[in-house]
């Protein structure tokens, strides 16, 4: 049965601002440089969607990473690691957000479609409320201003788990979360979304399996960047999203809207 879409849930980072993700990738490459171990970008990107204690724990668990860092220590990684890794990282991520929360184009638009036909707009994040403490008024003096943004420090688990897209359906007063749909561009953001039994749209060109700047994608090779964003879909189809979008200014295009 077709269930009629009442909101969608936006997540921020890749899919509404920052074209790249590029924001949390910076962060965590330094903040494990400070600690003696150089990670590559394809490491700090892996778990990027998560909440960020368990991003950097994620990351920190790697083989290699946690060889290196054995290497660096002396000793293999511990839980009190992580714990320092992520008291660097709050206040880096605060530094930098201010010039990574630029929207992407089409962002602002979309949301205004969206609001003329009636529905909502929730959102939800791997960052934490202090951080989108930052980021909020940002973008909405640039126009996008969702009813709310849940945070993993204010619910009992982050994604991959249900927990931010269930809390928003609660605040939304929505109980059916077939009318729900989460938009994200991140493996662990879709899975969040099928746990929470909402339909899913990954957004492929703006978010971090790309992890481009819009200058790199301009100069990118267009064979080449058709390539890397059909190898991208066929990842997040095998994920188990519902559609794919190359950016949220294409949202209106999906036929759920009919």
């Amino acid at each position: 049965m077709f269930v009629p879409i009442r909101a969608v849930l936006f997540d921020w980072a890749g899919t509404m601002i920052d074209h790249g993700s590029r924001a949390p990738v910076e962060v965590v490459l330094e903040v494990f440089h400070r600690h003696g171990v150089e990670v590559t970008e394809a490491e700090a990107r892996g778990p990027m969607g998560m909440a960020k204690d368990a991003h950097l724990a994620a990351v920190l668990n790697l083989t290699r990473v946690s060889a290196a860092w054995t290497a660096a220590h002396g000793r293999q990684p511990a839980a009190g690691d992580v714990e320092a890794l992520y008291r660097d990282f709050l206040p880096l991520q605060q530094q930098i957000l201010a010039s990574h929360s630029q929207l992407i184009p089409g962002a602002a638009t979309t949301a205004a479609w969206l609001k003329q036909r009636g529905i909502r707009i929730g959102s939800s994040t791997g960052y934490t409320r202090e951080l989108m403490a930052i980021v909020l008024p940002l973008a909405a003096k640039q126009g996008y201003a969702p009813e709310f943004c849940v945070c993993p420090d204010e619910v009992g688990a982050g994604r991959p788990a249900p927990d931010l897209n269930l809390r928003a359906m609660e605040r939304l007063g929505i109980d059916d979360p077939a009318a729900c749909l989460v938009v994200d561009d991140t493996v662990v953001g879709i899975a969040a979304g099928l746990a929470a039994g909402m339909p899913t749209v990954a957004v492929t060109r703006t978010g971090n399996a790309l992890g481009l700047s819009p200058e790199a994608v301009a100069a990118f090779d267009p064979a080449a960047l058709a390539a890397q964003l059909a190898t991208i879909t066929a990842t997040f189809r095998a994920a188990g999203a519902d559609h794919t979008l190359e950016t949220v200014a294409d949202l209106p295009s999906l036929p759920v809207w009919q």
